[in-house]
């Protein structure tokens, strides 16, 4: 007798089991047809009819979500993940919704999608095609809130469409740049930098990155970070222009002029024969306004590639900018001043020095007209009329 009641005890509970796993799998399926429904009433507009759909669907999936027969289903941890973001679209226009409710529904739809991901290959498809969908939705709106110069608003989708990516294990280099840019754009410097450095840790628009990330860290006071995400940057790319030029900046604000010189200094010694690298500290020291450094820099460049075309005319370019320069500013002494004729003539000193390397440049690039331009004004300075003629002619012959 005790073996009979034993027995119908044990099927009595077996069958028990069974119809709550039936009733959580019944939870499951009636999430999907509520889902689908909400999904189907927001392609028609009715978005009231989808947000009575979305509530169902989602009591229904919370149901099976932490049910142990169905929380590690695959197509519970998908539709869950569906279902949660779908409410931030059926509620974009509530703001009061989005700012209780936005980032909860959202962290919780991308944990459950991250985590169907990552316990089953069985819905990987239609996790790719719900997120790769839901960054084009956010692309548009993205752009309008751009045009309507809500950087803030942007920033926070591009954050949303970075986090999307990472859902599937992808980085979205883009976004994060773009999300500093709004950031930047919004006044938020410290989100603007980090997300900067973010995007160069990725080598995203490298290595013009590397110098914006560490302007952009240098502005919220990072300056320890700023110098790592350099010198990270000059692993790679020890000459680029932009990078030693953020170096030097980042120098003199910290007031340290020997420093802005060393890293200078440093650079060349790395590879004392590069004449490219002679080249952009020339320009470098030319913004600097330390014209003898950027002439002395320019000159090594030429002497190591006599035919180096963008050093010959950085130099004439330059010279005659310094020369132009010094005759402004004696003209702006007083009258009688002693130093007004030593002026001048330092000025033509300088012409005459301009004169070499724009001629150089000129002898290869035969149709640059404004450089033929300058030539003849050059002449005309010095007072020599018949080589301020040829060049003046030269010129006007191209069309």
């Amino acid at each position: 007798m005790r073996n009979n009641f034993a027995r119908v005890a044990w099927i009595a509970g077996t069958l028990l089991t069974s119809f709550q796993t039936i009733a959580q799998k019944s939870n499951e399926t009636s999430a999907v047809l509520e889902y689908r429904k909400a999904t189907d009433a927001m392609s028609s507009g009715d978005m009231a009819l989808a947000k009575k759909s979305l509530d169902k669907a989602k009591g229904f999936i919370d149901l099976a979500a932490e049910h142990v027969d169905t929380k590690e289903s695959p197509k519970t941890l998908f539709y869950k993940g569906e279902i949660y973001t779908a409410y931030l679209l059926v509620n974009a226009t509530d703001a009061e919704f989005i700012k209780a409710n936005g980032e909860t529904y959202l962290q919780t739809g991308l944990d459950s999608y991250k985590k169907g991901y990552t316990v089953s290959d069985k819905f990987d498809k239609d996790i790719e095609s719900a997120i790769y969908a839901k960054k084009v939705l956010f692309a548009g709106e993205i752009g309008k809130l751009y045009d309507e110069k809500k950087f803030s608003e942007a920033r926070q989708a591009y954050d949303v469409e970075v986090k999307l990516s990472e859902v599937i294990n992808e980085t979205d280099s883009l976004s994060t740049f773009n999300a500093g840019v709004c950031a930047e754009k919004a006044g938020e410097t410290a989100i603007a930098a980090q997300r900067y450095k973010s995007a160069a840790k990725m080598g995203y628009k490298a290595p013009e990155i590397y110098a914006i990330a560490s302007s952009a860290l240098r502005k919220d006071g990072k300056t320890s970070e700023a110098k790592e995400i350099i010198e990270l940057g000059r692993k790679s790319y020890p000459s680029d222009r932009a990078l030693l030029l953020e170096l030097v900046n980042m120098n003199i604000d910290a007031g340290d002029t020997k420093a802005a010189e060393a890293s200078l200094s440093e650079a060349i010694a790395a590879d004392p024969t590069n004449k490219q690298l002679y080249y952009v500290i020339g320009t470098i020291y030319i913004e600097l306004k330390q014209d003898d450094k950027a002439e002395a820099a320019l000159n090594k460049a030429i002497e190591l590639d006599p035919g180096y075309a963008d050093a010959q005319y950085q130099l004439g370019a330059h010279l005659v900018t310094v020369a132009g320069q010094t005759k402004a500013d004696a003209s702006n002494l007083k009258l009688g001043d002693p130093n007004y004729e030593k002026m001048l003539a330092k000025g033509d000193e300088y012409y005459k020095k301009a004169i070499a390397p724009l001629e150089a440049y000129i002898a290869k690039n035969p149709n640059d007209k404004e450089v033929l331009k300058i030539l003849s004004q050059i002449y005309r300075s010095l007072r020599n009329t018949e080589k301020s003629e040829e060049y003046k002619k030269r010129a006007d012959a191209i069309k």
